[in-house]
């Protein structure tokens, strides 16, 4: 579903009038899940875009105003949940805009010192004395067993075929597989990317986009060694973080599976090159 400024501008006017006099203007990349919009020049107005993203906007809401003060790095303030109005169907939000640029790869910030802070970061959210849901259809089942993307991942390797090492896939597939988590369940964010990581002044400032949080396995959370770490970094974060190797077999089983997926589903792309990067990754640096 398409949200037009317009929407949001009438929603605004409507359900929060003290700030019906500023602009809105739509953000560029403005994600996926959510349609973004610049409130004025310190908030932003969030839309989700279809039905099986609705939930997050409501969760987010009650729980990040929860988290904040046990967490290292900024986290969206929330200042306002909208209604359904005006033939919008969901819930809406308006957050504080936080400034930050999304975490470049281009080799113009030292990696090493951003998985530590990243690391210590997921470190805390971990800790958080706050309660929460548990993993399910709201965050696609993040933090909880790998298991139920396996029909999906095995399909993908069959549509793949020889377009990737499919033996060797499969057997890392099943390794990850076999080192189920036990727990204790833990804070988790759910999609630890570059897009979610903001930078300012060179260092990592922020964390946004919390749509997929639960309590669960914390594991999904480090996939992002393989997708957008080099390998110094890599294990800077493995360092950091800790976890046993169950843990991080299961990581990598989380990058595996958004790989192939990606590749089997999406060829010729514009994330092609990313998600084979990340399988080679995969393939040449298993950190273990």
């Amino acid at each position: 579903m398409e949200a037009t400024v317009d929407l949001v501008r009438a929603l605004v006017a409507e359900q929060f009038p003290r700030w019906s006099h500023l602009a809105v203007e739509p953000v560029p990349q403005g994600g996926w899940c959510n349609r973004t919009f610049r409130l004025g020049p310190d908030m932003l107005v969030r839309l989700p875009s279809a039905d099986r993203y609705a939930s997050q906007i409501p969760k987010e809401c009650e729980l990040l105003p929860q988290l904040a003060c046990h967490l290292p790095l900024a986290i969206s303030p929330v200042r306002g949940l909208g209604q359904p109005s005006l033939g919008y169907p969901f819930h809406w939000s308006v957050l504080d805009w936080i400034e930050g640029d999304r975490l470049p790869l281009d080799g113009s910030i030292e990696l090493n010192a951003m998985a530590t802070d990243l690391g210590a970061f997921l470190k805390a959210l971990q800790g958080a004395p706050v309660e929460g849901p548990p993993p399910g259809p709201h965050n696609f089942w993040r933090g909880g067993p790998l298991a139920t993307y396996d029909r999906e991942t095995r399909d993908a390797l069959v549509r793949l075929g020889n377009k990737v090492p499919g033996d060797i896939c499969l057997a890392l597939w099943e390794e990850a597989l076999d080192a189920p988590f036990s727990g204790p369940d833990v804070w988790l964010h759910g999609d630890i990317s570059p897009a979610n990581l903001l930078v300012r002044d060179n260092q990592l400032a922020a964390v946004i986009d919390f749509g997929n949080c639960a309590v669960g396995d914390p594991a999904c959370d480090y996939s992002i060694a393989w997708t957008s770490l080099p390998p110094s970094a890599r294990r800077r974060l493995r360092e950091t973080v800790g976890g046993d190797t169950g843990t991080w077999l299961r990581a990598r089983g989380w990058a595996l599976w958004k790989a192939v997926i990606s590749l089997a589903g999406e060829p010729g792309n514009l994330g092609e090159a990313q998600h084979r990067a990340t399988l080679q990754a995969i393939l040449d640096d298993p950190v273990f």
